[in-house]
């Protein structure tokens, strides 16, 4: 029997504060945890029907052994939007989409049925991250 779950997802942010506009406002998900340790943060939110799964916001690259030239490739990178985020299912992709759309989140990719057996959508956070949401077609 396989017990391994997830737990915790990091996505990294530049601005915890943008970020829980996009997190907790336009998608519902509920503060856990709020920590601040010598300039880095974490914020921990998670689905109110998922106790058990966390998504941690945290700074770039909160290593305290990180060098400052690290810090900055990773900085330049989120800048970018090239660091990756998650995919979120959802029973209804249109009503996401347009719940996160009209509290005016950057569009990546409108609803649309995938060769794959899904239909998603994609944004950006305000960090620059692509999230997608999903529900499987097949």
């Amino acid at each position: 029997m396989n017990d391994i779950k997830l737990s915790q997802c990091f996505i990294t942010v530049d601005d915890a504060d943008k970020a829980l506009v996009f997190y907790r406002d336009a998608l519902g998900l509920e503060v856990r945890n709020d920590v601040g340790y010598e300039g880095m943060r974490w914020v921990t939110l998670g689905p109110p029907a998922q106790p058990d799964v966390a998504v941690v916001l945290e700074t770039p690259l909160p290593d305290p052994n990180a060098s400052e030239a690290d810090r900055r490739a990773v900085t330049d990178l989120l800048a970018k939007g090239l660091l990756r985020g998650v995919i979120f299912s959802t029973e209804d992709v249109d009503a996401t989409f347009e719940r996160i759309r009209s509290a005016g989140f950057e569009v990546l990719q409108e609803p649309v049925d995938q060769h794959y057996g899904v239909r998603d959508c994609a944004f950006r956070d305000p960090a620059g991250n692509m999230i997608r949401f999903a529900r499987s077609t097949a």
